[in-house]
C-alpha cells in the first residue's frame, strides 16, 4: 500500500480507510493479532483484513458491516489527525493546478502542519519529483515524518525542523515550485526566491487575513515576482432529490371549455388542498442548492518568478 501507487490486497502494515458511511470514516493501520472497534462490532486484522482486497465489504461481529477503502490524498484529508488547521480538496485543487505541478516536479512547502496538501502533492510529483517540507514545530515534523514513512512515500519527501523566515528551505536552485502557509509569509519570500531553478517556477501563500495578503504582494513586488493574482475559492454543493412543484389553474383557453387546463411537462397528480381545491402538482429531480455553506477558508495569491 502506497499513497501514489495502488495495491490490490491489504498487508500488515498498511494504512486503510473503515467506511462506515459518508459521514462517518475512520483510518487504521493493519497489524496482525489487533482489532479495531467500531459501532457495527469488532474488526479483526488478522482474518478480517489482512490478504483482502481493498474495497471489500467486512462484516463486523455485531453482524453489521464495512467497507475497507485504499487510502487516497483526498481519503486522508478528511480523516487525519488534526495537528494544525488544515487544507481541504476545494483549495488544494486549485493549489496545484495554477501552481503547474506534474510529476518529475521539486516542490518546497512551508509549513508542513498535519501533512493534508503534502501528500496530495506528493501523488501529483510521483514517481520521480521531491518534495522539501519544513515544519517550525519539533513535534509536528517529526510526527508528519513518521506518516510519510508509515505512508510508503519517505522516499519523496525530506522534512526539515527549522523556521523558514530565518534558515529558509535547506535547499537552493532546485524548486519549480514554492508554497507558503506561515503566519508571515512575507519574511520568506526573499528564501523562496533562492529556492527556485533559474528558469524561474511557481510560488503560492496561503493567508486567511487580507491585512496579510496585502504585504505580501507588495514584498512579491518589491522582489520581482509577476503576473501576482488572489483568489479566493468557495464550495456550494447542490443536492440532487425529488421535489413536488404546484401547477395552478389558469382557467379556461380562450375559446375552449372549462376542462381545458393550460399545463405542461409530465402529467400532474392531483394533491388534495382544502385551500387550494383546483390546483395539481407535478414531481420531478432537480438540483437544489443549500441552505448553508462552507464560507471564507483563506486567500490563495499566486505569483511568477521571472526568469533570471
Amino acid at each position: 500500500m502506497s499513497f501514489v501507487e495502488y495495491s490490490e490486497f491489504i498487508q500488515e502494515g498498511d494504512v486503510v480507510i473503515i467506511f462506515l458511511g459518508h459521514d462517518s470514516m475512520m483510518p487504521i493501520k493493519v497489524e496482525s493479532g489487533a482489532q479495531t472497534q467500531t459501532r457495527y462490532g469488532a474488526i479483526r486484522h488478522s482474518t478480517d483484513l489482512i490478504g483482502q482486497r481493498f474495497g471489500s465489504k467486512v462484516t463486523c461481529s455485531k453482524g453489521g458491516w464495512v467497507y475497507v477503502l485504499h487510502p487516497t490524498p483526498e481519503l486522508w484529508t478528511v480523516n487525519l489527525p488534526h495537528r494544525t488547521q488544515i487544507l481541504y480538496t476545494t483549495d488544494i485543487a486549485n493549489i496545484t493546478l495554477m501552481l503547474d505541478l506534474k510529476p518529475g516536479s521539486v516542490v518546497c512547502e512551508s509549513g508542513t502542519g498535519s501533512g493534508s496538501l503534502s501528500h496530495a502533492i506528493l501523488r501529483t510529483i510521483a514517481p520521480s519529483g521531491h518534495l522539501h517540507t519544513v515544519e517550525f514545530h519539533a513535534q509536528r515534523a517529526e510526527k508528519a515524518a513518521q506518516e510519510f514513512r508509515d505512508h510508503k512515500v519517505g522516499h519523496l519527501v525530506t522534512v526539515r525542523n527549522q523556521d523558514v523566515c530565518k534558515d529558509g528551505f535547506g535547499v537552493v536552485g532546485v524548486a519549480d515550485a514554492v508554497f507558503l502557509d506561515i503566519p508571515s509569509p512575507w519574511e520568506a519570500i526573499i528564501h523562496a526566491k533562492k529556492v527556485f531553478k533559474r528558469r524561474g517556477g511557481r510560488l503560492c501563500s496561503f493567508s486567511p487575513c487580507i491585512e496579510q495578503v496585502q504585504r505580501t504582494c507588495e514584498t512579491l513586488l518589491d522582489h520581482g515576482f509577476e503576473e501576482i493574482c488572489t483568489l479566493e475559492v468557495l464550495q456550494r454543493v447542490h443536492d440532487v432529490r425529488s421535489v413536488t412543484l404546484p401547477l395552478p389553474d389558469f382557467g379556461p383557453e380562450e375559446g375552449g371549455t372549462d376542462s381545458t387546463k393550460i399545463t405542461s411537462g409530465p402529467a400532474p397528480e392531483e394533491v388534495p388542498s382544502a385551500a387550494n381545491p383546483s390546483y395539481s402538482s407535478v414531481t420531478c429531480r432537480t438540483a437544489t442548492p443549500p441552505r448553508e455553506m462552507a464560507g471564507h477558508t483563506g486567500y490563495l495569491t499566486f505569483a511568477t518568478k521571472p526568469r533570471d
